[in-house]
């Protein structure tokens, strides 16, 4: 493995983008980074593949966390910038979807922004949180399904170009 610091410098901005999609709280996804560093630096194994060992590790803190304190803490939406440009920035409705999103059970919202904000595919999404295969797609459709059930979505029509 790359040094820590290689590491943090070049794959950091986008971990942190990507705990901060799960959880939707800056300081709570600066945490998870930083824990996940924590952890790889204190393994005593070689890690061929550092970035995806690290989001591993952020989607277990993530639902962990979300597991211990969903009932006593309350996660709001800060306005942090992810660092790279969002093509639903054009979409009047933005803020909604991510309400939708944010409504999830936690382990579908990691399916999601697994899949399609981090391209992965179904295998290492079922690697990372520790499922097969066919337990992240059933996760995946049951999102969907909760998605689509919003009145709110159903009603927009798209507008004219």
């Amino acid at each position: 493995m790359r040094d820590l610091a290689g590491f943090v410098e070049s794959d950091g901005p986008a971990l942190l983008r990507f705990a901060y999609l799960l959880c939707r709280d800056a300081g709570r996804a600066e945490d998870l980074v930083q824990d996940a560093l924590v952890r790889m630096m204190r393994s005593q194994r070689s890690v061929d593949a550092p970035a995806a060992y690290a989001r591993k590790v952020i989607v277990n803190e993530y639902l962990g966390w979300r597991r211990r304190f969903s009932s006593r803490e309350i996660v709001g939406t800060d306005g942090f910038d992810v660092g790279v440009p969002d093509p639903s920035d054009a979409v009047a409705d933005r803020e909604l979807v991510w309400q939708l999103i944010g409504s999830l059970p936690p382990r579908g919202r990691a399916v999601l922004v697994l899949r399609y904000y981090s391209d992965r595919p179904d295998s290492e999404i079922a690697d990372c949180l520790g499922c097969a295969e066919a337990t992240v797609r059933s996760i995946a459709a049951r999102a969907f399904t909760q998605l689509r059930a919003h009145p709110q979505l159903l009603s927009r029509q798209p507008e004219e170009a």
